[in-house]
């Protein structure tokens, strides 16, 4: 069996009778995907695609929420020039998709806040289950920015397309009940029964025969892949890095965070 990787303070990992349990861990800042935090998910992720005692892996966040998103304080790179910007600027799509190519089901346990990059990694999930109070929102054109990471291609695969404009163009909230409706999450539960319930879930699965259980994903992803491909997301970062450099999308990004900060 191979030993965890090494990863930053920011993130958790452990392994118990074919459950890996890999948690976020930046409460204070309500799990604010960093660089340092989405380079971890990559060596995680990696990690557990290649332990064959893994079965079934659980991503959630410590604290009220699952994730705020992208941690904006974080990401000063993005304006700087060269490759180290654009690596920057592509490392949560490497890390959604890292989380996609694991072969064991993955379990996204949501709750409070899933916002922007957040939204992405749980739709990089299998299954996500979401506790009765979480609220969700894509900010991303409300901060003069693409959503990037392989958003766009995923949300179409999970809500479909009309869905998927209506969420990221409005920015608007939505909680999880019309997450449940559009097909966003598979379970809603109230708040205290969501570690129970992942768990149960977790273990279930776990206990399955290997063959068929991956046979299943493997199906479905053949399915949707034919119709909505994440090849092409790999040209996001140059989108992303394009519009931070964009004098009306940063003037747009600007505007939004005084309203954010006037409304607190």
């Amino acid at each position: 069996m191979s030993s965890l990787p090494a990863l930053p303070d920011c993130l958790h990992l452990e392994v118990e009778d074919g459950v890996a349990r890999l948690t976020m861990t930046r409460p204070e800042v309500l799990n604010a995907l960093s660089i340092e935090l989405l380079e971890g998910l990559v060596t995680a992720a990696t990690a557990l695609t290649a332990r064959d005692d893994v079965r079934v892996v659980v991503l959630g966040g410590r604290g009220r929420a699952f994730s705020a998103g992208a941690d904006l304080a974080a990401f000063g790179p993005l304006l700087g020039e060269g490759a180290a910007a654009r690596e920057a600027a592509d490392v949560g799509r490497r890390a959604a998709d890292a989380l996609e190519a694991i072969g064991a089901v993955t379990i996204a346990r949501l709750q409070g806040r899933v916002v922007g990059g957040g939204v992405v990694l749980a739709a990089a999930c299998d299954l996500r289950v979401a506790a009765d109070d979480a609220v969700f929102s894509i900010p991303e054109v409300d901060l003069g920015i693409p959503l990037a990471w392989g958003g766009i291609p995923r949300l179409v695969r999970e809500v479909g397309p009309t869905v998927t404009k209506d969420l990221v163009l409005s920015c608007r909230s939505f909680d999880a009940f019309e997450a449940r409706a559009v097909g966003m999450v598979s379970r809603v539960v109230p708040a205290e029964e969501l570690d129970a319930t992942v768990e149960d879930l977790a273990v279930s699965l776990a206990a399955k025969a290997r063959f068929p259980v991956r046979t299943t994903l493997a199906q479905v992803d053949a399915i949707t892949s034919a119709s909505v491909g994440l090849a092409r997301s790999f040209s996001d970062a140059d989108a992303l890095l394009t519009a931070v450099r964009d004098p009306e999308c940063r003037q747009a990004a600007a505007d939004y965070l005084a309203r954010v900060r006037g409304s607190r």
